[in-house]
């Protein structure tokens, strides 16, 4: 499966923006498919995800809680993050995961997840 992710840019605090990344060569079919973020110097951090794509559950990291959204479109292959009241702080690469066999316990660790997509700058100034 190839991730393709785009969708960031330049905002500016308390903007808003909405990633997208689609999937080829296969589907998110059971999938557990979500973002994670790499701000420079930090270490890669959860996002989001849906545990297996076709159950529909959502789970977010506790911090970005109520300002990102996570979604999907299943006819298109596709997930969404929508991240509202943007704060400097989220700047980073933020990465779209999959992964068929992840457990539960699991989702937030990075080096879990199988796919990766190339990664979309999301910059946010002050």
């Amino acid at each position: 499966v190839q991730l393709q992710a785009f969708g960031g840019g330049l905002v500016q605090a308390g903007g808003s923006l909405r990633l997208s990344c689609a999937a080829s060569g296969g589907t998110f079919s059971r999938q557990t498919v979500g973002w994670f973020r790499q701000a420079p110097g930090k270490e890669r951090e959860f996002v989001a995800c849906f545990f297996r794509w076709n159950n529909s559950r959502k789970y977010y990291a506790d911090s970005m809680k109520g300002r990102f959204t996570i979604s999907g479109d299943n006819a298109k292959n596709t997930v969404y993050l929508q991240l509202d009241s943007l704060r400097p702080e989220d700047t980073a690469v933020y990465y779209c995961v999959a992964d068929p066999s992840i457990i539960l316990s699991q989702i937030q660790v990075s080096r879990s997840y199988a796919y990766w997509g190339q990664g979309t700058q999301v910059t946010v100034s002050s």
